[in-house]
């Protein structure tokens, strides 16, 4: 009886046991794919470490799908079962190493901060993880020095750092990842491939959300399947490789299209690459540019009253060729918004009259305050403190401000801090200064001066504001605009670690003042200035720089710390008419591509294309989800014909 009694419970352990080492089995992480030789480029600055890490990329699967990477240095531990693997290794190259020092604080040429912690995972001093389920995109590539790269870019917009595939596999890591998730081809950049989940029914439950079509709520998928045409190809005509790739049976044998036919066989494994998918965005030839002569006539332009007569006519003479030197100090108020150009002389001395009063009003407001007030006041006591630093540091080798107790320099300082009462909010941010130096130059005068800061600041205000979302956005339209204009470019930075572009931070922040002599700066400045010939322009000036040191940063060995030393070298070395020549030419390049063509990013960042108040770029907007299920192409455009180009009506006829 005891023994009879004793069996179950016998049998009930050993169920338990069983049911206990099947979880601890299934809890235990799978090796799905692992590769070798795939290297980090770290730019670890200490001379004594080395900055090309051997490792491994792995797909594991222990909960959540995930992709990881971790050096030779790591594989102490044990490895989970292998599903598939492949491996081979190469031995890494020594990185030269370059530690930038300038000042001011501002003008160290960084990497902008990040505004949240990125979804990937470090697991070390340099591995990483990321879940399948945040991997957004992968753009791969080969460019003229041999080695093939691959940049992940999470969900969240963060990329991960560059990993370099030195004898091929990125096929292989394609092929493994397809299993469990999709990736179509961009249209719009055939080396960028999109993430989506392998769920017809997520993406039916996608579209509802879209609203693409009159009854959302409907089986979308199935109606593509009997009749794709008339379900989308009327609406969205370049989502035909996305589509075919959604609908494809999870099962399917992965498939990899070239840009190419179709048909061609494809590259061995073996083979150390992968062939260069083009850009989908066919350039024409680069057109000739001429500058013309600087605007040196003004009174022709006024009527009897005193009005400017032909302003459009003038903005153009100024883009153009920029101003004479002694006509500035009247252009440039008009410019920067300190007299409307319809205003007659009469409303003019108005103005001036009530500007006058009102700075003087603002001045009195911080030269009243005493010591022991501003000792209590940590914040006007901190802004006076960097003007007199930067202002005593300031374009001093001009002679308006040069020597001591120059005039120049009082004047440099009053300004500025008035301009803290004017704007408290923001106060003063180091780089304020290299902007109002060549105002007050021109003008040699403190009230003119300081409203031609004013307007100039509304312009560039956002690049000082404290959370740099503006300068993370102008450098994120950079690289928008090179993408299309010099796609081998981009591939070599992206592998450097050094497709952010954060090198160009200084440029961007105060509009190339370091880079250019004084007198160059005056023209470029008035130049931008003019409003043509399209928005931001500032931007194109920053690609014609780098287009012109492509030869110079992909024909040599350079990492990123030799690329950040070579641009900071390239200051008092540049040729303003050569940048400017290059600039225009770039967006009259641009703007005479095939209809169609141009990418609609690109369209918006020179201001072709303004969106509709509901296809303002955000999480929740149906169009910014749009986008991104078209790979960044037009929302709702057709690849059809039109009478004109988009953009046409906004290129400007030059005198």
């Amino acid at each position: 009886m005891t023994a009879n009694l004793a069996r179950p419970k016998k049998t009930f352990c050993d169920l338990y046991t069983l049911h206990l080492c099947l979880l601890l089995l299934l809890l235990l992480p799978q090796l799905i794919f692992e590769k070798e030789g795939v290297y980090l480029h770290t730019n670890a600055k200490r001379s004594n470490q080395d900055t090309t890490i051997p490792g491994f990329i792995r797909i594991v699967e222990n909960a959540l799908l995930t992709l990881e990477w971790s050096p030779l240095e790591d594989e102490g531990r044990s490895a989970p079962a292998v599903l598939y693997t492949k491996k081979d290794g190469e031995g890494g190259e020594e990185d030269t190493n370059f530690d930038p020092g300038y000042e001011p604080d501002w003008a160290v040429i960084s990497t902008v901060k990040r505004d949240r912690d990125p979804p990937f995972r470090p697991t070390g001093l340099w591995s990483f993880s990321l879940p399948l389920s945040e991997l957004y995109s992968l753009r791969r590539a080969r460019f003229s020095l041999g080695r093939n790269f691959l940049v992940l870019t999470s969900r969240g917009g963060h990329p991960l750092p560059p990993l370099h595939f030195h004898r091929g596999g990125t096929r292989e890591l394609f092929r493994a990842l397809q299993r469990y998730i999709m990736l179509d081809q961009s249209p719009v950049d055939g080396r960028l491939f999109l993430a989506y989940p392998h769920d017809s029914g997520a993406l039916s439950q996608s579209f509802e959300k879209l609203q693409l079509f009159d009854d959302g709520g409907s089986d979308l998928v199935s109606r593509f399947i009997q009749d794709p045409y008339a379900t989308t190809f009327g609406g969205f005509s370049k989502v035909t490789n996305f589509f075919k790739a959604a609908l494809k049976p999870p099962g399917s044998p992965a498939h990899f299209r070239t840009a190419q036919d179709p048909s061609l066989p494809h590259q061995s494994d073996e083979e150390p690459g992968f062939e260069l998918i083009n850009c989908g965005v066919e350039l024409g030839p680069r057109p000739d540019v001429t500058r013309g002569q600087p605007l040196n006539k003004w009174d022709e332009f006024l009527d009897p009253e005193g009005r400017v007569k032909y302003p459009e006519k003038i903005k153009e003479l100024v883009f153009r060729g920029g101003v004479t030197p002694f006509l500035r100090k009247e252009v440039w108020k008009f410019l920067l918004g300190f007299y409307p150009w319809n205003s007659t002389a009469k409303e003019r001395e108005d103005i001036l009259r009530l500007k006058t009063d009102e700075y003087f009003r603002m001045k009195v407001q911080w030269k009243s305050v005493g010591e022991e007030q501003e000792m209590r006041n940590s914040l006007l006591r901190g802004y006076r403190s960097l003007i007199e630093r930067d202002v005593s540091r300031t374009d001093r080798h001009n002679t308006f401000f040069s020597g001591n107790d120059n005039p120049g320099l009082t004047l440099l300082h009053d300004v500025l801090m008035t301009y803290c009462m004017y704007n408290f909010d923001l106060g003063y941010v180091q780089g304020m200064s290299d902007l109002l130096s060549p105002l007050l130059f021109v003008t040699q005068n403190e009230v003119e001066s300081f409203w031609c800061l004013t307007g100039f600041m509304e312009l560039v205000h956002q690049n000082f504001e404290e959370s740099q979302e503006a300068m993370k956005k102008q450098l994120l339209q950079l690289s928008i605009l090179l993408k299309a204009l010099d796609p081998e470019l981009c591939d070599f930075l992206d592998s450097q670690d050094s497709g952010s572009l954060c090198f160009c931070f200084r440029w961007l922040l105060i509009w190339f003042k370091r880079e250019f002599s004084f007198e160059d700066i005056l023209t470029m400045w008035e130049v931008i200035w003019s409003g043509l010939p399209c928005d931001n322009f500032h931007l194109l000036i920053a690609c014609s720089i780098l287009v012109s040191q492509r030869g110079e940063l992909i024909g040599s060995d350079h990492d990123f710390n030799t690329i950040l030393k070579h641009i900071n070298e390239l200051t008092m070395k540049l040729d303003l008419q050569t940048v400017l020549r290059g600039a225009e030419a770039i967006f009259l390049q641009l703007t005479q591509c095939k209809v169609g063509e141009l990418p609609l990013k690109v369209q918006q960042v020179l201001g072709l294309y303004v969106p509709s108040s509901s296809e303002e770029d955000s999480p929740d907007s149906q169009a910014s989800e749009t986008r991104r299920l078209l790979g960044e192409s037009p929302a709702g455009a057709s690849s059809s014909s039109s009478s004109s180009s988009p953009h046409a009506a906004r290129v400007p006829t030059y005198p």
